[in-house]
This record gives structure tokens, sequence and C-alpha cells, in this order.
């Protein structure tokens, strides 16, 4: 049986604990990150609605939205209660949006909605790890 020799005794001994503390931390923060709760996705469709003067048919056509009007509504998910942003987007060019978001409960709003004097009901959602969930937003421009 090998003995330890005393210069590792004070080797051991000059090593600050901080340093010791420190390595303990990463390796435990390591250990938190990689079995974190894989994202999921939320995902859906911008329809802008304007007023409009009546139609004597529904079987018109309807005027196409243009694609740089979706960038004047930006779009933002808020913590469940309502008061923390937690991301924001843009819908691309169809009125197409999608973000990656950790698991949990959020709601999508509309940016600016009182000031730009728009009408868009928040929309609760929930996403769900390595799961894709659609949540449309329906946008009404113009009201009073």
């Amino acid at each position: 049986m090998k003995t330890i020799p005393p210069s590792f005794f004070a080797l051991m001994s000059s090593i600050p604990k901080f340093l010791v503390t420190a390595c303990i931390f990463l390796m435990l923060a390591g250990t938190a990150s990689i079995q974190a709760a894989p994202q999921g996705f939320m995902e859906g469709h911008l329809k802008i609605v304007s007023p409009r003067a009546v139609e004597p048919s529904d079987n018109m056509p309807r005027p196409a939205v243009a694609p740089e009007t979706y960038a004047e509504y930006p779009l933002i998910v808020l913590s469940r209660d309502g008061e923390k942003e937690i991301a924001r987007m843009t819908a691309d060019e169809n009125g197409n949006y999608r973000v990656a978001l950790p698991p949990g409960a959020y709601i999508l709003a509309v940016q600016d909605r009182t000031t730009k004097r728009v009408r868009g009901k928040r929309q609760p959602f929930t996403i769900v790890s390595n799961q894709t969930v659609r949540v449309d937003m329906n946008v009404f421009a113009g009201f009073r």
C-alpha cells in the first residue's frame, strides 16, 4: 500500500477554497443546463382587418395586404401574468411568424395596440418541449 507524501497535503492546503467552490458550482451549472427541457415552438398567422365600405357582394375580390404592412404590427410574447416581455417578433411578408420558447404558459399580444388604435385580443398559449403550438392573431386596424 502506498503512502501519501506530505508534500501532497501541503499542496492541497495551498489551493484557495473559493477555487474549489467555483469548480463545484461550474460542474453543477453544466449538469443543470444539460438537463434543461428542450424548447418548443409557437407559430401562427397575422391577419390584418381594416374597415372598408360595405360591398354589394362577398364574391367581390378583397384587396391584398401589402407585405410591408405586417411590419407595422409587431407581436410580443408576454409572461403568463402579462407583465414581462419574453420575445418580440414581426410577421414575414406572408403574415406568418414562428418563435422558439422554453416550456411554459405565455400570452401573445400586439405591441402598442392602444397607441396605434388597434384591436387584437390577447391569446394565451402553452409551450411543450419539442412541440409546436399554433396561435393565430387577428388585428383590427384603424378603429377609434
